[in-house]
């Protein structure tokens, strides 16, 4: 984040899991298909058909993205819109009665899972280890419906065993979504190698804009639309498409394939750069979650303090915790208190999430005033 000239500097923003800003590459192909094409993708004339077209090709980038093929891809308008058509969408589809989901997931699963649980469904939580990974278990009930499971959660960065409960899940035949919403531009995501039918992507995670999403439908699957309207998106998506919103996540989707590799080691270089600068200060310090994660996520206990406090008394960066305040009262991450971790240290915790043109200038900056603010409450 940048601050107006003379100006004190701008927050370092820690914050990329949270959302993105859009890529300047980005907002120029938008430009036109606000301002200078406007035209709706449904009308035949001219300009209509240049719109439908610039969505064909965004569904290409998207496609390419994630090694699926074109037709797979039904643009929404943002990641929980991709997975309530996922979740809601497959299980109406089912006579099956059970949604299974992790202890883990976004509140973008849970709540469809748990209005379907309000109706006929019933729904299964499967547990998470100290690490912060799903416990494969031995088998999934007979009568599964619908499988959900993220790809790296969104607070710790800990990859889940998607391809391994997808196995289980293929015994009963049942539906295996996929929300990949955190990690798709960090890590490789290939639909065929997780052997999923539904891929949650959200586009403000991505370094496109707010309010567009996609949703990957493998090839013959079945679903059940949740909104009702005309036809648009395979009558999966009723409404006028978003089209530079569109046009913006399909641009960013081929950004993100053309350095994956580059910008995931690099990210995961200054994460642990990030790590050594605080753990240096703050000796106690203790990372959440362990094993595979996102490169560019870091989520550490601070001993002594309130996370929210923390990010309070440190003005100097944009960072968040995953525990909530309702008033006066704050309570822990769920996240954490699932993996173990006993609710006074867990309030400690803060996520850092590093971005694209994140500096190591910027985390060494970033770092001493974390070390500092945390010095001053700890003696408070």
């Amino acid at each position: 984040m940048t601050g107006a000239p003379g100006a004190p500097p701008a927050p370092v923003y820690l914050d990329h899991n949270a959302t993105t800003p859009v890529l300047p590459e980005v907002f120029e192909a938008m430009r036109p298909w606000f301002v200078e094409r406007w035209a709706n993708p449904s009308s035949t004339h001219t300009e209509g058909v240049a719109a439908r077209r610039a969505i064909d090709a965004a569904r290409e980038q998207v496609a390419s993205l994630i090694g699926a093929q074109a037709s797979e891809i039904v643009f929404t308008g943002s990641g929980t819109e991709s997975s309530n058509l996922a979740i809601r969408g497959a299980f109406e589809r089912s006579e099956a009665m059970r949604v299974v989901i992790t202890a883990i997931e976004h509140p973008a699963t849970v709540e469809p899972a748990r209005h379907l649980e309000s109706g006929r469904a019933m729904l299964t939580r499967l547990r998470v280890d100290a690490s912060g990974r799903t416990v494969v278990p031995h088998g999934l009930p007979s009568d599964t419906a619908v499988l959900s499971v993220m790809h790296a959660n969104n607070e710790t960065g800990v990859i889940q065993p998607v391809r391994e409960l997808a196995a289980l899940a293929r015994l009963h035949e049942a539906v295996v979504h996929c929300d990949a919403a955190q990690s798709l531009g960090k890590i490789p995501v290939d639909v065929r190698d997780l052997d999923v039918d539904l891929l949650t992507i959200a586009g403000h995670k991505l370094y496109a804009p707010k309010g567009v999403g996609a949703l990957y439908v493998r090839r013959g699957l079945d679903l059940a639309p949740v909104l009702r309207g005309a036809g648009h998106e395979r009558g999966l998506r009723p409404g006028t498409e978003n089209v530079p919103g569109i046009v913006g996540l399909g641009v960013a989707c081929a950004l993100a394939e053309a350095d994956l590799h580059e910008l995931s080691a690099r990210l995961e270089r200054q994460r642990d750069l990030l790590w050594g600068l605080l753990h240096t200060g703050v000796p106690e310090l203790v990372v959440n979650g362990a094993g595979p994660r996102l490169p560019n996520t870091l989520n550490v206990r601070f001993p002594g303090v309130s996370g929210n406090a923390l990010l309070a008394a440190c003005p100097e960066i944009a960072a968040s915790t995953g525990s909530a305040c309702h008033g006066d009262r704050e309570s822990a991450s769920a996240v954490l208190l699932e993996m173990g971790i006993p609710a006074q240290e867990a309030l400690g915790s803060v996520r850092l999430s590093l971005g694209r043109h994140t500096s190591d200038a910027e985390l060494e900056r970033a770092a001493s005033a974390l070390i500092a603010a945390w010095r001053n409450l700890a003696r408070g």
